[in-house]
């Protein structure tokens, strides 16, 4: 089916404002014309799109459905568009990315610097939410693409690069020293508070199974919004828990921190790219991709 990419562009408009006159100013352009247009787009489709009301325009259901599409289509286009006109020149660039804050600490922080060290022109916007919201973001069209911790389960489209794999530890204030003379097992680890990333994360995910394969419940006695909370949380007496061992080495070091070996083998986890198969990217969006993924 050949349909003019102008009638989609001029549905967006009316589908985005719910106005055909406001429409029509926008795109310089008459009501008569775009109420013609919208009836050919229809005619084409074989459906009915929206419906006018005295107070302006109401979407169908197909309707709504082809505007989550086509929305994100304009906005990639519209997009490309403003970059492929400041192309050449000093003008700045911002690419939106979603990122979990552990993979922000163990990968990107350092990832951005050098990135922004060769290419000083380009602005990075950082949205950093727990692994499903970023991926509601990502799928909704919001992010370019994402930088998560597993275990991650990507939208219906989209797919996972991964680019680099780290290992936690279980870990707890020095007053839990008594535990370091040997593997304890982790029944017996139930008797102690535990620290934690709380529910709709994927770290809480990760050890509700882990602790599910041992025929074990997980119940955190603090759950923590953040990663960067349960360090200081840990390190002054509230319970023991799960961190990734580069980020818990140096408090190890400076033995304001105590490692508790565990009975059972804790499973690597990994931190990835996500991003849309058939999405495209921003000029500066893609060229921050390629170079994360050559790291």
């Amino acid at each position: 089916m050949d349909i003019n990419f102008e009638y989609y562009k001029i549905f967006y408009y009316v589908a985005k404002y719910r106005n055909m006159t406001k429409a029509a100013a926008l795109l310089g352009s008459n009501q008569p014309n775009i109420t013609r247009v919208i009836k050919l787009l229809e005619a084409q489709l074989g459906c009915q799109l929206m419906v006018r009301k005295p107070r302006g325009i109401c979407l169908t259901e197909e309707g709504e459905m082809l505007y989550s599409h086509v929305e994100v289509a304009c906005q990639h286009f519209f997009n490309a568009q403003k970059e492929l006109g400041r192309h050449g020149t000093q003008a700045v660039r911002t690419i939106e990315i979603g990122v979990t804050e552990t993979a922000l600490h163990l990968f990107l922080l350092d990832a951005m610097q050098d990135f922004r060290k060769e290419y000083p022109q380009m602005r990075i916007k950082i949205h950093n939410h727990a692994t499903p919201e970023i991926l509601n973001f990502l799928s909704s069209g919001k992010l370019e693409f994402a930088v998560a911790t597993t275990p991650i389960l990507p939208p219906h489209g989209f797919f996972c690069e991964p680019v680099l794999e780290f290992q936690e530890i279980l870990v707890g204030g020095v007053k839990y020293g008594f535990l370091c003379g040997g593997a304890v097992g982790l029944e017996e680890l139930m008797a102690y508070s535990w620290v934690g990333l709380g529910k709709g994360t994927s770290t809480y995910d990760f050890y509700r199974d882990f602790f599910l394969k041992h025929n074990l419940e997980m119940e955190l006695d603090m759950e923590v919004a953040t990663s960067g909370l349960m360090l200081p949380l840990i390190q002054n007496g509230f319970g023991i828990g799960f961190v990734p061992e580069s980020l818990a080495k140096p408090l190890l070091l400076e033995k304001r921190l105590v490692q508790i070996p565990v009975g059972s083998r804790i499973p690597r986890r990994s931190i990835q790219i996500v991003s849309g198969k058939e999405r495209p990217k921003s000029l500066a969006a893609e060229r921050f991709y390629q170079y994360l993924k050559g790291l």
